[in-house]
């Protein structure tokens, strides 16, 4: 592909494979990206249920972020919090400045988000930020991620 192309990865649980690259795989695959200065857009809509660790399912990410990529990353709690129809998720964006963030925000907002919609649905979100919040539905949650991930690779 051409220099400065977008590049979508899975950040885990890769779909529709399950196959995930390992550490050192993962750092090939950053030095190569960076090579070519391509952008990176991960997808991580199955954190937790690759290895049962929603740490080291994000591995990818933070280690791209660590190595100075500018990245896009859409993540997905439909699946790892059972709230399907809920539209609960996130788009974070690491660039290389403020100002740049800045404007990269007022472009979403005024071409994705306002003519998207203009009230997101919030109980999904709601449910997500309690149990994220509350120490004993967080660890219930990590608990039911592991015995996920652990169903799935039977």
């Amino acid at each position: 592909i051409p220099n400065e192309s977008y590049v979508l990865l899975h950040a885990c649980a890769h779909n529709p494979t399950g196959l995930d690259p390992n550490k050192e795989e993962w750092k090939e695959i950053s030095n190569k990206i960076k090579e070519k200065k391509h952008i990176t857009i991960f997808d991580s809509a199955y954190q937790g249920f690759a290895t049962g660790d929603v740490d080291a399912d994000v591995y990818p990410v933070r280690l791209f972020i660590e190595q100075g990529h500018n990245i896009l990353l859409t993540q997905s709690f439909a699946k790892n919090f059972g709230l399907y129809g809920e539209r609960v998720g996130c788009v974070s964006i690491i660039t290389d400045s403020e100002e740049e963030s800045e404007r990269l925000l007022s472009q979403l907002k005024g071409s994705v988000i306002r003519p998207m919609y203009s009230s997101p649905p919030l109980y999904g979100a709601r449910l997500v930020t309690a149990i994220l919040n509350t120490p004993e539905l967080k660890q219930m949650w990590l608990k039911e991620c592991k015995s996920m991930a652990d169903r799935i690779g039977e």
